[in-house]
């Protein structure tokens, strides 16, 4: 038995390096330097970091039988002997790429091609990956077709079977181009079906806020949304059914929060799950020069999925998925720049900075991390 099954988007990353500032102008040739070439999707990203982080872990995605599938393969391969044996090969259709634009200091942008993702479907799952792992992390629904189409159907159909066959399931979403198909999916109708079988619900504040309460969206405002607006959309997702919701805040960390009842998790219960019941907090992130934010999302959650398996509690779990995905930052791609455990544990122990995050005097400051006092 495996302890993580990732599954579900997985892509070719292609990773222009760029000569210092850019501007985008219409009809100009910007020179760059060499490409990096990697693997993205959560497939990818996070499964190659929990592998990194010494998790036993199987992957699960599409591929075509073209040139970038073959490339996501051997890159997979580089990684973890094995790594690409998930990997299902659809002839005839098209390997899913990513144009990364990463400027230093500036949040990343993409040009996305979804290809084979798009006809991913619960029974590319298989019953018996199911059966014999603890966890199974599923992600990007939102850039899979048939995983959001008919409200969800075939993303509530995996999750129900992987709580079925005892697996513990975690949930990572991604924001989808507004103006497409995906944009337009009704996503509170979609996750009032798919929470009830999530036990880790893993979003951004932006995807948070774009999928509980759309009418007020405006992405403009994710970055100064109140600890308080935060914690009530964490709240409605767990009254939807959400066990543990981990909220990716950018620059200002972890938001970190669990239901009083956590029964049913399934095999990748913790030993501490007693902490867990209740819990509230923040984790600020830690300090680095910033690379590239590319996978650092992904990341995150894979520091954090492993915390869960090692049966850390929570303050130590998000310290974890901080550490984690501030050293991905510390590199241009979503990989390379993830340690080892015991790097990264090292270099918490050894000091290593974090940025300052005041609440206020509803939270109090424990290990380096923000404990929401019990009211």
């Amino acid at each position: 038995m495996v302890e993580a099954l990732v599954a579900g988007h997985i892509c070719l990353d292609i990773i222009p390096g760029f000569l210092g500032k850019v501007a985008f102008d219409p009809g100009r040739l910007i020179e760059v330097g060499e490409a990096m070439l990697s693997t993205g999707g959560a497939v990818s990203n996070t499964g190659q970091a929990l592998h990194k982080l010494g998790i036993e872990t199987s992957l699960c995605g599409k591929v075509g039988q073209d040139l970038f599938g073959d490339a996501i393969r051997q890159i997979l391969e580089r990684t973890g002997e094995g790594l690409s044996q998930g990997m299902k090969v659809s002839p005839g259709e098209a390997s899913s790429y990513t144009v990364v634009i990463s400027l230093s200091g500036e949040d990343r942008m993409f040009l996305h091609a979804p290809g084979c993702n798009d006809t991913f479907v619960a029974a590319d799952v298989s019953d018996e990956a199911l059966a014999n792992t603890k966890l199974i992390h599923f992600g990007y629904p939102t850039l899979m077709a048939s995983m959001f189409a008919d409200d969800g159907a075939e993303t509530v159909a995996l999750l129900k079977r992987a709580k079925t066959l005892g697996a513990t399931t975690s949930l990572d979403v991604s924001l989808p181009d507004i103006r497409g198909a995906a944009g337009k999916a009704n996503w509170l109708g979609i996750l009032e079906q798919v929470l009830p079988y999530t036990d880790l619900f893993l979003p951004s504040v932006e995807e948070l806020h774009f999928m509980l309460d759309r009418p007020s969206y405006d992405p403009n405002d994710t970055d100064e949304m109140s600890v308080e607006r935060i914690r009530e959309l964490t709240q409605r997702a767990m009254s939807m059914g959400a066990k543990v919701v981990a909220v990716k805040a950018g620059s200002r960390g972890l938001y970190l929060a669990g239901r009083q009842d956590l029964s049913g998790l399934g095999r990748a219960t913790p030993t501490c799950l007693a902490e867990w019941q209740g819990a509230e907090l923040w984790a600020p992130c830690f300090q680095i020069e910033v690379a590239g934010t590319t996978g650092a999302g992904d990341a995150t959650i894979a520091g954090l999925l492993m915390a869960w398996l090692r049966n850390m509690p929570p303050i130590q779990a998000a310290k974890a998925a901080t550490a984690i995905g501030a050293a991905c930052c510390e590199r241009p791609d979503a990989v390379t720049g993830v340690p080892s455990w015991a790097e990264a544990e090292e270099r918490i122990h050894a000091g290593w900075p974090s940025a300052a995050l005041d609440l206020g005097a509803d939270w109090e400051l424990i290990d380096g991390v923000c404990v929401r006092a019990a009211s």
